[in-house]
């Protein structure tokens, strides 16, 4: 007999913005809430109606059919803006291709000589930092991702001005494309202070990324005329390879897939090493579990690629994390059809919002869901990962984020080296609530404390 699904709507919306107070004051909260309501529920993203799939069977239908649901909505419109229509925003048409082109990048064999770089930079940071200090985790986390996932695309490190700079561009360009899901698109276009300052920081940022790839073009064997180029080991290096029936990645394209994977690898990456180092200081007894397990494996010498299958109590932390805190909360998908999905009719053209807390937070599938549990992981077939379909940290089927092994492999080294030097506790001043407007779920600011650890011997 077919499993059937009960379609509802969300209650609390109002005219013109819809549920935009719940989405941008307590975003979690608001959408772990909506299974209750139903599977399937509608809630407004200013004027536009969406549907959320809230039960496992009919988030993995819309996600294991990606020309059914596409890539699209008010999401991915404005993500467009900043990534133009690289692997992470293209729509389906574009996809197959591209995918094809980039998997090369992060074969294996590539990901194990991207550890070193991403050893080396939690090294680096680990040693700039004193006892006694107090540190603002997210910045430090997204300055790590940002120097790691620029070394590791162009071979060399990029200046710490131009990664500062970066930086600014990202923080400035994500705060207002999430606004702008909200706002109608007439006063997108007015001369206001905030429109500028996004205007602004889009042409930075695209800016940075032509200098960044001309800057690399022009050194070495790579600005030799033809087809002939210096296999640097980067992911810059990968990509000019890339061919598909002698049709190598256009000057755009090569701009859009730096710019996601810029974007990939810094925000989201840096999002989870904020919460992993959040919840370990709420949990004694994980973060104990977690230094034992550095301890005895490393034994006092930095982590490399080798050491990550010894390391299960630090993938298990990862994935609780990323169940309890998912940086990426909201992405959204539109129907390329008319069809019916939980019993209710949605025109071509109809908005869904794949939303991971509606799944992680939701004690039917997760008991104790609201606590932070690694433990969870560690028993089934596939120690570490949940029945299929209920874990949405990298996305399903032929959308499933290409560069899910390198940011777990970053996680877990970035984790073990910080681990294995400091100790931390959460001083005063710390803001948990999340970050507003934030295109990914962190908080507004986690000030740690550092003690230096002595390892057991």
């Amino acid at each position: 007999m077919p499993e059937t699904y009960a379609a509802a709507n969300a209650p609390g919306a109002l005219p013109l913005v819809g549920h935009a107070w719940p989405l941008l004051h307590r975003p979690i909260p608001f959408l772990s809430s909506l299974p209750q309501y139903g599977d399937l529920v509608e809630i407004r993203l200013g004027r536009v109606r969406a549907h959320v799939p809230c039960h496992p069977q009919l988030l993995r239908r819309v996600l294991s059919d990606d020309r059914t649901y596409d890539k699209g909505g008010p999401l991915f419109t404005r993500l467009r803006d900043l990534v133009g229509n690289g692997l992470g925003s293209c729509p389906h048409r574009d996809h197959r291709r591209q995918r094809r082109l980039l998997q090369p990048a992060f074969h294996r064999t590539r990901i194990e000589t991207y550890t070193h770089v991403m050893t080396d930079e939690a090294l680096r940071l680990s040693t700039t930092w004193q006892p006694g200090q107090i540190i603002d985790a997210f910045p430090a986390m997204f300055g790590l991702a940002l120097r790691t996932v620029t070394r590791t695309l162009f071979s060399s490190r990029v200046g710490e001005d131009d990664v500062a700079h970066l930086q600014r561009s990202f923080e400035t360009a994500l705060a207002g494309l999430f606004r702008r899901i909200f706002v109608p698109a007439p006063l997108q276009r007015l001369p206001l202070p905030a429109n500028r300052r996004y205007a602004r920081a889009l042409t930075d940022l695209h800016g940075s990324v032509d200098h960044l790839i001309a800057d690399y073009l022009s050194t070495g064997e790579n600005a030799a005329a033809g087809h002939h180029h210096q296999d640097r080991q980067d992911l810059l290096s990968t990509l000019i390879a890339a061919r598909d029936d002698d049709t190598a990645l256009s000057d755009g394209e090569l701009h859009d897939q730096v710019l996601t994977m810029l974007l990939g690898g810094a925000e989201t990456v840096a999002a989870a090493l904020t919460w992993a180092l959040y919840a370990l200081t709420r949990n004694p007894r994980v973060a104990h579990d977690l230094h034992d397990e550095v301890d005895t494996v490393l034994a006092g010498r930095p982590p490399t690629h080798r050491d990550l299958p010894h390391l299960p109590r630090t993938h298990r932390m990862i994935s609780e994390t990323l169940r309890l805190y998912p940086p990426a909360w909201l992405f959204t998908r539109i129907t390329t059809r008319p069809l019916n999905l939980a019993g209710r009719y949605l025109p071509s053209g109809t908005t869904l919002v794949i939303s991971p807390p509606a799944l992680h937070h939701n004690p039917a599938l997760y008991p104790r869901a609201t606590d932070f549990c690694p433990d969870r992981w560690a028993d089934g077939e596939r120690p570490g990962l949940p029945p299929r379909g209920e874990f949405t940290g990298f996305g399903a089927g032929a959308r499933r984020c290409l560069g899910d092994t390198y940011a777990l492999a970053e996680a877990a080294l970035t984790l073990a080296t910080l681990t294995q030097r400091w100790r931390m506790e959460h001083a005063p001043g710390t803001d948990i609530r999340p970050a507003p407007l934030s295109a990914v779920h962190r908080p507004r600011r986690l000030l740690l404390h550092l003690t230096p650890r002595t390892p057991a011997p």
